[in-house]
């Protein structure tokens, strides 16, 4: 897919907040359905054995502050990717309002732009100190650079068939092993509106025919996507190195084998499988088959 050059205006990934005292900040407060404070400032939502690491040795063998620290950032790295998705939705939405082809399309996407401005700002209230609006992510740069696209099939299935699927299989998960019930009662508050979102891209990518040059980008972005998806869990190993100091590429494929990162990757993979059998994604799903892109990487080949 052709690169674009930052900022991806319409993903509006590295846009900057207001002052906390701006004016702007006092009416959009009070036009958000959700007007609580901040509502907790602890990082600590999600325990070790959510993320697994009462599996891996370096993390069991580290000191109480050690595995304090290593949870901390895999704790603020699902908040901030999370801040990071609902902020490009915002954009994404706003973008298939003048992509609509009808008044109820457009209503719809106005009513989903609402909803991902809600999402952003609940995710905001549990960010202490947000300290960057842009990020590294090359997960989060493949979703700007989604966005930005011109062709509308591509962003239905990519990122409302493909993508807001996925989101829910991902919000339930850290609604359900959230240890902080406010938390958690708002990603599971997410769900409803991410159903909605997938299936409306399913229903209008259902009538569409795909071109040969949209199946081309869709291929080259999915299987970018699931490569991410087959190296596993390398935030978590990145959290422990931040921590623990340099790794070995040996430590590190230690801790993805006690990690299970077959196990953890391929029920990812069927996951979201599943979601792309849909009417016109056939050719899509052998492609992508034939690439092998839905194999579960073993941890060596996760560690370069």
């Amino acid at each position: 897919m052709k690169n674009i050059d930052l900022p991806y205006k319409i993903a509006g990934i590295d846009l900057p907040h207001l002052n906390p005292d701006d004016r702007l900040q006092r009416i959009l407060k009070a036009a958000l359905p959700n007007k609580s404070d901040k509502s907790s400032q602890q990082l600590d939502y999600w325990d070790a054995e959510f993320f697994n690491l009462h599996k891996v040795k370096i993390f069991q063998q580290a000191s109480l502050a050690e595995q304090s620290a290593i949870l901390r950032i895999n704790n603020r790295s699902l908040l901030e990717e999370s801040y990071f998705i609902e902020k490009a939705g915002v954009g994404y939405m706003a973008k298939m309002v003048l992509l609509a082809e009808t008044v109820e399309e457009r209503m719809l996407y106005g009513l989903f732009t609402a909803d991902e401005a809600t999402h952003l700002s609940q995710i905001i209230n549990f960010l202490p100190e947000l300290e960057s609006t842009n990020s590294n992510d090359p997960f989060l740069h493949l979703l700007a650079e989604v966005v930005e696209s011109a062709d509308k099939t591509v962003l239905l299935f990519v990122l409302q068939v493909v993508l807001e699927g996925w989101g829910l299989s991902h919000y339930r998960r850290l609604a359900k092993g959230c240890n902080y019930p406010i938390l958690s009662e708002i990603f599971s508050g997410f769900l409803d509106a991410e159903s909605r979102h997938h299936g409306t891209g399913t229903t209008l990518f259902n009538q569409i025919l795909v071109s040969s040059e949209s199946q081309v980008i869709i291929l080259d972005v999915l299987t970018q996507f699931l490569f991410m998806v087959q190296m596993g869990p390398q935030s978590i190993v990145a959290a422990i190195e931040r921590v623990k100091g340099d790794l070995t590429r040996s430590q590190k494929i230690n801790i993805l084998e006690e990690l299970d990162t077959q196990t953890h990757s391929g029920t990812r993979l069927q996951i979201l499988r599943s979601l792309m059998r849909v009417t016109s994604a056939g050719a899509i799903i052998q492609a992508l088959d034939e690439r092998g892109a839905f194999e579960p990487l073993p941890a060596y080949k996760c560690v370069f």
